[in-house]
């Protein structure tokens, strides 16, 4: 018999089974999801079938408190949803009205979109700042790398400036740094000293560019000068010679002197490239695209070349400006110096080349360090010696040898008629019309 009154068993029975007249408790029951301010549905009048609680979930006896009724909070309410009471995380679950929900207000919304045009502004800002700072150091880099040696300040009783900017482009035959390899596989020989190859007058005009070819033999007269080294005063004693003689008797100066003087055309710059700078600048481009039209050798120069379009290496494009025996004549070679150096320079001065570092770097450096200039060429001013250059090759302008006469002896004289006709042209700025007879 029990000790325990029967208004306990009542209690017991109201505690488990939720005032059930079975007198086994009833089976657990999943809670139903409470919402703030919201009473629980009553619970099914009849025993339910034990089933497994869903996850988060608790038995309902646990969401109650011990005397049947929902459990209250701290603050006397009934029903608070702060997770406690439903098994469920602080601040989180999969419930649609709590914090960090889709539909709460705590958790963090959606990514905001990228702003495209603020990136692409700070990119392209940092694109130019690069390309800045980049061409600032390339500037002094090459600047710091070009010989300035001619002073043309020593070159006396000049001609008046005309309209055009004019270039005395020189090639010679330096051996300036090269080895005794390097010569033989160059075909340069192991001559001292140095002397010119070939000689050109470049205009640059805005009536269109003029380059004029001054063939080495041509028939000169040396004129009174002052010594660049010694400063001495040599008067001119009507001695007529080839136009290289001037430049192995006093070098630069002396043969701006006396281009000057026997064309009335006033040079405002000077520029000298040696063999090995010459096919170097060529080999760091990669070779230069030429067109031949028609095949020939010549053993001292080396030159072995069929007809067509071709790829000439460095030491294939020194062949081809040098040949001369081939031709019996020089003014065939002064041409296909032109024609190289036009398509040397429409090469070299391309975007590919100037904006791409892994080609204007090689260029550069293997050109600076023999390329001789005078005392005023600044980098742009040899920019501007090349686009005019491959202006000429553009079709943009004239290339032509000095009109010729005749000879003296094995002298070449010049057209005088038509040389100072062309000579008023350019410093006029006005269109070339003048033609060579041959």
């Amino acid at each position: 018999m029990s000790d325990w009154p029967s208004a306990r068993n009542d209690d017991r029975d109201d505690r488990y089974g939720r005032g059930s007249a079975s007198a086994q408790p009833e089976g657990p029951r999943v809670m139903r999801h409470v919402q703030r301010g919201q009473t629980p549905r009553p619970a099914h009048p009849h025993p339910a079938a034990p089933t497994a609680p869903p996850r988060g979930a608790v038995p309902a006896q646990h969401a109650q408190g011990h005397d049947g009724f929902a459990a209250h909070d701290q603050y006397g309410g009934t029903g608070r949803n702060d997770g406690y009471n439903t098994g469920q995380v602080y601040g989180g679950g999969r419930s649609g009205g709590g914090p960090g929900g889709p539909g709460g207000s705590g958790g963090r919304g959606p990514r905001p979109a990228p702003n495209w045009g603020r990136r692409i502004k700070v990119g392209a800002i940092a694109a130019v700042t690069v390309l800045a700072v980049t061409s600032v150091a390339t500037y002094f880099w090459a600047d710091s790398k070009v010989r300035r040696e001619v002073d043309l300040s020593k070159v006396i009783d000049r001609p008046e400036e005309g309209d055009c900017t004019t270039y005395l482009i020189v090639g010679s035959d330096s051996r300036e740094g090269m080895t005794a390899e390097e010569k033989k596989k160059l075909h340069t020989g192991s001559a001292e000293g140095k002397r010119t190859d070939s000689m050109m007058i470049l205009a640059s005009c805005g009536s269109g560019n003029t380059m004029i070819s001054l063939p080495r033999d041509s028939d000169v007269e040396i004129p009174s000068f002052v010594g660049s080294e010694s400063g001495k005063r040599f008067e001119n004693r009507h001695i007529r010679m080839k136009l290289n003689a001037a430049y192995a008797q006093d070098g630069p100066e002396l043969l701006v002197r006396t281009v000057e003087h026997n064309t009335g055309l006033r040079i405002d710059h000077y520029a000298e490239i040696g063999f090995a700078g010459f096919a170097n600048i060529v080999d760091a481009l990669g070779g230069v695209e030429l067109d031949i039209p028609k095949a020939f050798k010549d053993k001292k120069s080396g030159a072995d070349f069929q007809a067509g379009k071709q790829t000439l290496n460095g030491e294939q494009a020194l062949a081809f400006v040098r040949t001369r025996y081939a031709f019996g004549s020089d003014l065939e070679r002064t041409k296909n110096q032109q024609k190289f150096l036009s398509a040397l320079a429409s090469q070299a001065a391309t975007p590919g080349t100037i904006l791409n570092p892994f080609s204007l770097y090689p260029t550069l450096g293997a050109g600076l360090d023999t390329l001789v200039v005078d005392k005023d060429m600044g980098l742009f001013d040899l920019g501007e010696m090349f686009f005019a250059m491959k202006g000429v090759q553009g079709g943009e302008g004239k290339s032509m040898n000095m009109p010729i006469s005749g000879k003296r002896g094995s002298n070449l004289v010049w057209d005088k008629a038509k040389m100072q006709q062309l000579v008023k042209q350019i410093k006029n700025d006005e269109p070339v019309t003048v033609t060579p007879d041959r």
